[in-house]
């Protein structure tokens, strides 16, 4: 790193980037912070517009009209803004640097951090120089729109971010909002322990006041190229007096593309909804364990119509995951294809127990399909307790030779009490089921077809062809059984399931289920 991020800002990231998927990462290589730190010199009165151009501009402008824009991102460094205020970026524009705005909106009276202008958005580079392009810190009721972040420098630098938004010391901060965000090569370390890198990296702590977010969204974004990972947060996670999980997460119809490692990993939140994202290739330069989509010490998450493909390499490379410390994770209406690793880890650490550790319990996964996925379909590791499958389709492609179910006993504990109920295993290819030393592991009302070696007992298994409509291509739509499928009315009622199908088609409540992840009407 040749120029170093001012002090303030260092020292805030250095604080609160170090965790990432549980792990507390060593300092990176020494660094000395010759920049003065930001002097926050003027404070706007709220509810007032700014423009920047970096190429009309002058700061020698009020920056308050498109006619007398200010010309460096420095002008905004230096402000506090208030409630109401907008800062607008002129398309077009392109800087070198970093973005760090100060300041708090209120409830309905936001921050807006966005474009002005026709032409592509305006872009922030820091080029490797900063830890983060775009920096956030301890403020609230921000909405930020409409920008281009890269992070592009010449060697990988553990901690780079695109996006960092911090609350540390700070208590609650309500309502920030990332939309329409491109976010793309960002040149983070790809070594967990090193600690990593992110296109958007949201983190909380402090020693002194507890923090968190509270309605976080991160919506219609385009990550690609950003290393270690996509989409991650950090936050107080043991399950102790400081266990305080942001609310009101929302992560929301976001593109990924060619990730260095884990694509999205929510950290630390109660309720995390996490919805319509796509990502395209993960773990593609990371050669420690990264997965897909995956909730990291977090209550009742939900985690629904998502489609993760690509992710390369068997150290973990599921598409999804339902992890370490996690309570009630439901995982619904989601595709999963080609995945080297897989389609599903559950798992946890039976080494460490509390105030660490409450295991993995609650998980369920329902009318989900995998298609083409690699090593296990599902890979059930350590304490993880009272988990759910049902109403899934698996299609095992020709050529595989993958466990179905592969298990383990992670720090001494094998899983226990898992259900599978009502799925649809189909091998083109072939597969086996690996129990170990799962205990209370019971099978109903599933469907299996092809070759597919220690088959469980299940006393209704439905073992003809289920007729699906065309096994072994691409489109989900090939793995809805025809009409005369014997899986059709096949399956055992199922309390609370959602009360809809893959295609969001009406579940029946006086009749059977099909079994797999589609419903006939």
């Amino acid at each position: 790193m040749n120029t170093i991020l001012p002090a303030a800002l260092m020292a805030a990231l250095a604080a609160v980037t170090a965790a990432v998927a549980g792990q507390t990462a060593p300092a990176s290589r020494p660094v000395t912070a010759e920049l003065p730190a930001p002097q926050r010199t003027w404070r706007s009165l709220g509810h007032t517009a700014y423009y920047v151009d970096s190429q009309r501009g002058d700061d020698a402008n009020d920056g308050k009209s498109q006619r007398h824009p200010w010309r460096t991102l420095g002008r905004v460094n230096t402000g506090t803004f208030g409630p109401g205020d907008q800062i607008r970026l002129r398309a077009g524009s392109r800087w070198t640097g970093y973005l760090s705005p100060a300041g708090s909106g209120a409830a309905g009276q936001p921050i807006i951090l966005t474009s002005y202008g026709a032409g592509p958005k305006p872009q922030v580079d820091a080029q490797g120089q900063w830890l983060a392009t775009l920096f956030l810190s301890n403020g609230e009721y921000w909405e930020i729109s409409g920008l281009d972040i890269a992070n592009k420098g010449r060697v990988p630098e553990p901690k780079l971010t695109g996006v960092q938004v911090s609350a540390f010391d700070f208590g609650t901060a309500h309502g920030i909002r990332l939309r329409d965000l491109d976010v793309h090569d960002v040149t983070g370390s790809n070594v967990k322990s090193e600690g990593g890198g992110a296109g958007i990296n949201c983190v909380c702590g402090g020693d002194k006041i507890r923090s968190r977010f509270d309605g976080l969204l991160i919506e219609n974004c385009h990550l690609a190229r950003t290393d270690r990972n996509g989409i991650t947060m950090g936050g107080n996670w043991v399950r102790n007096d400081s266990w305080f999980p942001s609310l009101h997460v929302v992560i929301r119809g976001n593109v990924l593309e060619d990730i260095g490692g884990d694509g999205i990993v929510p950290l630390a939140c109660d309720g995390a909804l996490v919805e319509r994202n796509v990502l395209r290739g993960g773990r593609r330069r990371a050669q420690d364990y990264a997965a897909g989509i995956w909730p990291w010490s977090c209550d009742n998450t939900v985690i629904q119509y998502n489609e993760v493909s690509g992710m390369k390499g068997t150290n973990d490379g599921e598409g999804y995951d339902s992890d370490y410390n996690c309570r009630h994770t439901l995982f619904q209406y989601n595709l999963s294809h080609d995945n080297d690793g897989g389609f599903m880890l559950i798992c946890d650490d039976g080494s460490q127990s509390l105030p660490w550790n409450i295991g993995n319990q609650g998980t369920v996964i329902r009318y989900n399909i995998s298609v083409n996925d690699g090593l296990h379909t599902f890979n059930i590791t350590g304490p993880c307790q009272d988990t759910l499958i049902c109403n899934n389709t698996f299609y095992i492609g020709k050529g595989r030779n993958i466990a179905a179910v592969a298990s383990g006993n992670w720090g001494g504990s094998w899983p226990d009490d898992t259900r599978f109920v009502n799925n649809l295993f189909y091998a083109g290819g072939q597969a086996k089921f690996d129990f170990g030393g799962m205990k209370n592991t019971a099978f109903d009302h599933n469907a299996f077809w092809g070759d597919l070696s220690n088959r469980p007992d299940d006393p209704h298994a439905v073992l003809t062809d289920p007729k699906l409509a065309a096994p072994g291509s691409d489109s989900p739509r090939a793995y809805v059984p025809h009409p005369g499928s014997p899986c059709l009315r096949a399956g055992m009622p199922v309390a609370d399931n959602g009360g809809r199908d893959f295609w969001g088609h009406p579940l029946p409540s006086a009749l059977p289920p099909d079994i797999g992840a589609s419903q006939h009407p």
